[in-house]
């Protein structure tokens, strides 16, 4: 057979992504599965041939079908995706799943891959090469039994299926031909799990696909994005730890921001920045049990504290400190983007802005859930109070800049809105708190941002005080309710916005400094901001074609990279929580507003 899967380079977008709420894999178009930790997001890879193709280690099963076209499809309303190959002399199609969680411990660990010939008769050529331990360990494989062993130091995997597999050095082997209806299948998973049977392989993607599309008809939402908005509530589940109901920024690491580049970072963690935008979301779709439980989480990281703050910026799945900041030298980076970085010194940086997050998150809860205990409230006073005494300080803000601290406004506006929605709450629950104390310092920081952070010929809102930049940043303003949508200033500054921050209707983060060589790409969670804000102005042409923009740059099945490139092309990690919060967000509210003008909005 051959040597390897003969294709060309995977692109970051040319995959979807599968998963069992602990653990997700990529798969690209062309049915490699090219990127999966195991046993959970945040653990060691096991395959990472997205960012090291000759090492990286890939499950890869492709056809002998000459010049054959690659299509993906999501089975409707669900996380099971299918992989056909069509040419004149047959097509097949392999389905690739995780077991839903539903399943228990024992069958969700697992990656099956089902595949049937629909046309012709195909012969289909199976390579697996897991490297364990971000493909610093090549595996000992052997037989075991009809499947084939991969055994590391600390972690062990067996490959079983419907036809005989080689063991060959660190990698299982398999040749197959099947006619038209035939079909085979292979399962990926713990070494001492039970064994996989054809009859159990097809009720468990039955299973798994009914349950996938039970949890879908949950959601509430019926507006004219609603295909969209269902693919993004079903990245978010995906994310969402089924252990803990944290949800992961995204599934990968090392992916770089800026082609070649150095901006090549670990999202496989949960910002407490991202609080606040997944409850919302989640309430928006009619999934209160999905917002509690990471409301839940939210409160049990509250209880922990930060080496000087009452909160850390970014927690690990299970609500620990997160992995401490490592360059993978021996992986040659996505497109030779390197160092290749896992964990996160973002963990250890000051981002005041994560205390106006917490706080809108937990009002919200409060609002459309359960009461804060006692406890909780008590944690709530102390990070009030923390943010009253270091509101005027510098930070790294919310895009955590590793050059200079300053004076960032999105920083200045989030303790604007901890203390608004921790007095908020104290009042609407009768809570005891110095309720009069809090609102006279709140006001204080709203009369500093206006006095304080205006360019001082044009009058916008600028990113940093004393400076006269830009910032995607500032277009959480009216989102959180600090400034009117319609006021002028804030107008002038959406304008200028457009006018210094957009290139080709997409939004960049910033155009400044940061510490970092390298241009990074428009940021896509600025663009649906962007979209939320015009529609919020009453601008609902402009907003739709900013919406429409935004998704046309999903990738084939509707996942969201972090940014985009000036060709359109998907950087950054992938895919991106917060852009599908994002979309979410405006995709209600520009639903609303273009279904009723005047009528009322559903609001936090």
């Amino acid at each position: 057979m051959p040597e390897s899967n003969p294709r060309p380079r995977r692109e970051i977008g040319d995959h979807g992504m599968i998963g069992n709420q602990e653990t997700a894999a990529l798969v690209a178009r062309d049915g490699t599965v090219d990127f999966l930790c195991w046993p959970r997001l945040d653990s060691p890879s096991v395959f990472a041939a997205l960012l090291d193709p000759d090492h990286g280690g890939a499950f890869e099963l492709w056809p002998d079908l000459e010049g054959a076209r690659a299509v993906q499809i999501y089975l409707p309303d669900t996380n099971v995706l299918m992989t056909r190959w069509l040419s004149a002399e047959g097509c097949a199609e392999v389905v690739d799943l995780m077991p839903h969680p539903d399943e228990g411990d024992a069958t969700a660990r697992r990656l099956i891959r089902r595949l049937r010939v629909t046309k012709g008769r195909v012969a289909f050529h199976l390579r697996c090469r897991p490297r364990f331990d971000y493909a610093r360990e090549t595996p000992a494989c052997r037989r075991a039994g009809q499947g084939a062993l991969f055994q590391g130091r600390d972690i062990a995997l067996r490959l079983d299926g419907s036809v005989p597999i080689e063991a060959a050095e660190g990698e299982g082997r398999a040749d197959l031909v099947l006619d038209t209806h035939e079909e085979a299948w292979f399962v990926l998973g713990e070494a001492d799990a039970p064994a996989s049977s054809g009859e159990e392989v097809r009720a468990v993607t039955d299973r798994t696909a009914a349950a996938w599309r039970s949890w879908a008809r949950r959601s509430t939402y019926r507006g004219r994005w609603r295909e969209h908005v269902t693919r993004s509530a079903l990245v978010l589940k995906l994310l969402t730890s089924a252990e803990h109901g944290s949800v992961a920024a995204a599934a990968t690491f090392g992916l770089p921001e800026a082609e070649g580049g150095v901006r090549n970072w670990d999202y496989r963690a949960t910002w407490i920045r991202d609080a606040s935008f997944t409850v919302y979301a989640f309430m928006r779709l009619g999934y209160l049990e999905e917002a509690e439980r990471f409301r839940r989480w939210v409160g049990r990281c509250m209880i922990t504290s930060g080496d000087q703050d009452p909160l850390r910026v970014v927690y690990a799945l299970a609500g620990g400190e997160v992995a401490r900041e490592e360059e993978l030298s021996h992986l040659a980076g996505y497109g030779g983007a390197r160092p290749v970085r896992i964990g996160n010194a973002a963990g250890h940086q000051r981002q005041l802005d994560i205390y106006g997050e917490l706080l809108d998150s937990v009002y919200l809860s409060n609002k459309y859930g359960s009461a804060i205990s006692r406890q909780g409230w008590s944690h709530i006073r102390e990070i009030v109070e923390h943010v009253r005494a270091h509101w005027r300080e510098a930070d790294a803000g919310i895009w955590e800049v590793r050059g200079e601290a300053q004076e960032f406004l999105h920083s200045r506006l989030m303790c604007w809105v901890a203390l608004d929605r921790a007095a908020r709450l104290a009042r609407k629950r009768s809570l005891p708190a110095p309720v009069v104390e809090w609102e006279a310092e709140r006001d204080r920081i709203a009369e500093n941002i206006w006095d304080e952070f205006r360019h001082p010929q044009h009058g916008y809102f600028v990113r940093a005080r004393g400076s006269t930049e830009l910032d995607g940043a500032l277009l959480m303003m009216p989102l959180v309710r600090f400034v009117s949508a319609t006021d002028p200033v804030w107008l002038s500054t959406l304008v200028a916005i457009r006018n210094h921050l957009s290139d080709d209707g997409l939004i960049l983060r910033y155009r400044a400094e940061d510490g970092l060589p390298g241009q990074e790409g428009a940021f896509s969670t600025c663009t649906f901001w962007y979209a939320e804000c015009l529609a919020r102005a009453g601008r609902l042409d402009e907003a739709q074609l900013v919406m429409e923009r935004g998704l046309r740059h999903a990738n084939h099945l509707g996942l969201f990279s972090e940014e985009w490139s000036a060709l359109g092309e998907p950087l950054g990690n992938f895919p991106q929580a917060l852009t599908h919060l994002a979309f979410v967000s405006a995709a209600f509210f520009l639903d609303r507003q273009l279904s009723d003008p005047t009528g009322q909005v559903w609001q936090p």
